[in-house]
């Protein structure tokens, strides 16, 4: 019952965070959709221990914050292959350890690698991710493990 509670109290709380709306009618359809979809959750049965939305505590907004920078970064890298694509775009599909002890986690370092530009996480197989990188700052930025080591982090698992 604590992870129902859990997400409902997530969920609330990105809603809350997303629509910056406080009107009376508005706040019911956020309470009754939290509501419902907690609801659904727990009769799916896809919440527990391995999906707990508080399993990473005060560490998944650091990581958010630090997953942003790097969509920055690599959109700029991107921007400048687009202008220049003779001198910037170096494709090249790559095999990338996931370490992650858990397979949310593993699914969340391939997420991460598909959401920042220029990199999209082809397959997951096993411990391995098959990536493709547009250029060389993405591959460099994917082979140099950060990315990892951080979702490692965030599960707080030593490297």
């Amino acid at each position: 019952m604590r992870y129902v509670i859990s997400l409902a109290l997530v969920m609330a709380a990105l809603w809350l965070g997303l629509s910056g709306l406080f009107k009376p009618v508005i706040l019911a359809l956020g309470v009754a959709s939290v509501a419902l979809a907690a609801w659904l959750s727990w009769r799916m049965d896809v919440i527990g221990v391995e999906h707990n939305p508080g399993l990473f505590s005060w560490r998944l907004p650091v990581y958010w914050a630090w997953l942003v920078w790097q969509i920055v970064v690599a959109n700029l890298d991107v921007a400048r292959a687009v202008f220049n694509p003779r001198g910037h775009i170096h494709q090249r599909v790559l095999r990338v350890p996931a370490k992650q002890s858990r397979e949310l986690t593993r699914v969340t370092y391939a997420n991460s690698i598909t959401l920042t530009p220029g990199t999209v996480s082809l397959r997951l197989e096993g411990n391995e991710i098959v990536v493709h990188a547009l250029t060389r700052a993405g591959a460099e930025g994917v082979l140099s493990g950060e990315m990892g080591d951080r979702v490692c982090w965030l599960e707080d698992q030593s490297k």
